[in-house]
């Protein structure tokens, strides 16, 4: 296995994050400013645009023969990876590491950051249509399916990276800890068969986890492997593009997801120098060790001890009058004790 330094990946972080970017609202206003400083390394491209006609870019690097494309934002709300993407492309802007020159000999990568800017600019998960993208890798009734399949169909990848963002309430499974990342090798039919393209999918997979399990061990799940006939990831998978999915989640008092952003970035470098170090991916065991999500948060919890119920809140992220808006809503009262608050406030009893 083909494991980063933890030092390297600290201090290559440290020194190339994009500032500019920051926060879960992330459009492609944001972005925008910054393509043309990735000319001089990237072959940087529009590829198309959104139904709104919002550009959709493509940025690409490396002369290898083994391909991988990485997507963010098919989920408008879901930035997290979009932001990880850009410090990786200051890497490749500015090191002259070996990783970064073993990645471009033996790697092409394709990128396109942001596949739903109009989803983007209005925080949504679906597109302009209000199509799920990610639930619509059969029909391609939207504009943005139809470009991300033909780039797929055009490069031939040999691995893809599907980022996104996933919820606060999951945690991982036989822990009190909140799930900062998740991965998944979909499953390319109802069984859930360990085919070939699953199993190299997984052993990419432990080789990140294992990255990981060394700076925030615990705090690390194994998303859902429940087929989904029309999701882009389970699809790609069938018809023979490896698709490994990283799931963002929350770090303790991380509500503007900027360390699970570090570690979504190190679970990227690590899966792509994994592969452009790896000849065959066959490591697949371990992957079963990663413990599942479960559903084990509310974002705050209200305890009423010898009094009354519980009562659970979370927080709906929404765009208000152009502005990011976090409003906390109660969504429970009933026994919570199972639950797990990411902030709790014990109400004791009054006394007579």
């Amino acid at each position: 296995m083909n494991t980063l330094s933890i030092d390297f990946i600290k201090e290559i972080y440290a020194t190339h994050k994009e500032n500019s970017l920051h926060g879960k609202w992330i459009t492609f206003k944001d972005l925008e400013q910054l393509f043309s400083k990735y000319t001089s390394v990237f072959e940087v491209s529009q590829i198309g645009t959104s139904e709104e006609n919002r550009p959709i870019m493509q940025l690409k690097i490396g002369n290898g023969e083994k391909k991988i494309l990485l997507w963010s934002q098919m989920h408008g709300n879901e930035s997290t990876g979009t932001k990880a993407l850009f410090d990786l492309f200051n890497c490749f802007l500015s090191s002259n590491h070996e990783v970064f020159s073993t990645i471009l000999e033996q790697c092409t990568l394709v990128f396109i950051p942001m596949l739903n800017p109009d989803g983007a600019l209005a925080y949504t998960r679906v597109n302009a249509n209000q199509i799920d993208l990610n639930r619509d890798a059969v029909d391609r009734s939207a504009k943005e399916s139809k470009l991300l399949r033909s780039v797929l169909e055009d490069f031939h990848p040999q691995f893809c990276f599907n980022l996104h963002d996933q919820r606060t309430i999951f945690g991982v499974e036989g822990t009190k800890n909140p799930a900062t990342i998740s991965f998944l090798a979909p499953s390319e039919e109802i069984t859930r068969r360990l085919t070939k393209g699953r199993i190299q999918t997984m052993d990419v997979i432990v080789a990140m986890n294992s990255l990981l399990q060394q700076l925030i061990p615990n705090f690390v799940g194994r998303y859902t492997d429940e087929f989904y006939p029309t999701a882009t990831g389970d699809n790609f998978q069938k018809i023979g593009y490896n698709t490994i999915l990283i799931e963002s989640g929350h770090y303790p008092d991380d509500y503007p997801r900027e360390e699970s952003r570090k570690y979504t970035f190190f679970s990227i470098l690590q899966g792509v120098y994994h592969i452009a170090k790896s000849f065959s991916f066959n490591n697949y065991e371990k992957y079963f060790d990663i413990p599942n999500n479960e559903k084990l948060f509310f974002d705050v919890i209200h305890r009423f001890p010898n009094t009354k119920e519980d009562v659970a809140y979370q927080y709906e992220d929404k765009i208000l009058d152009g502005k990011f808006v976090s409003k906390l809503n109660k969504v429970g009262e009933n026994s919570l004790k199972s639950k797990i608050g990411h902030s709790e406030i014990v109400f004791e009893a009054k006394k007579n």
